[in-house]
């Protein structure tokens, strides 16, 4: 193994949509290195957490027909059978969502739960309660992502929590995607929700920690095909 690879092995990428606020916070701590020690040991704590924050790990994503992968970081808060969002165009039948919180400690890199075609993409503005609220799904800021699957389609949503302010994604409608894909970021601290036909076998329950990519919410049919991964 070489040092390079070695020295990749200990570090976790940062996102470049955090590279902004990691160089301010550089900057600041530097300056403040020459003005004040407290606000210096304040800086740098801080700027380490971002950093933290907006890293963006490799994960093994299963490679099976029909699964179901965690599109965020985090616990399993809530399962539920309930309405898809009306912005989302699907019928107003209830669903089997899924709910995976994320803390500010959480990596809030988020990723496709499933493979298939993206066919609508619905942002809607709102209020920004506590995302570990029921509440938070109809009333908070949300983006939703409609994805055509061979079973049909499903639905993921970000929701802006209690100190999230912004919600990206730098995907777009009929776009091919893979389950384990990045496709949008939240920050700071906030939810996704998945939208799976009823009666979809589930693999967690309420309280379960979540891996981004790795962890299998749910199988969209009855088989379960192990033993190949990709890793990005």
């Amino acid at each position: 193994m070489s040092i390079l690879s070695s020295i990749n092995d200990c570090f976790v990428p940062i996102h470049k949509k955090g590279y902004p606020f990691l160089l301010s916070g550089i900057a600041a701590t530097i300056g403040l290195a020459f003005l004040s020690a407290h606000l210096f040991w304040v800086v740098l704590i801080i700027t380490i957490w971002v950093g933290y924050f907006f890293r963006n790990p490799q994960r093994t994503t299963p490679i099976a027909d029909g699964i179901v992968v965690a599109p965020a970081e985090g616990h399993v808060s809530m399962i539920t059978e309930i309405a898809p969002p009306s912005e989302l165009g699907l019928l107003s039948e209830p669903m089997l969502r899924v709910s995976v919180f994320m803390s500010i400690f959480d990596c809030h890199v988020n990723r496709m739960p499933v493979s298939g075609t993206i066919r609508r993409i619905a942002y809607r503005p709102g209020k920004f309660f506590n995302a570990e609220l029921d509440k938070a799904s109809d009333h908070n800021e949300r983006n939703g992502l409609v994805i055509e699957t061979p079973y049909g389609k499903i639905a993921v949503v970000q929701i802006a929590g209690l100190i999230a302010r912004r919600i990206e994604h730098w995907v777009s409608e009929d776009q091919q995607m893979e389950a384990g894909d990045r496709f949008g970021l939240i920050r700071f601290g906030s939810r996704l929700d998945v939208y799976l036909p009823l009666g979809t076998p589930l693999n967690v329950s309420v309280g379960q920690i979540a891996v981004v990519g790795e962890t299998v919410l749910a199988h969209l049919n009855d088989r379960t095909n192990s033993g190949h991964f990709k890793t990005s």
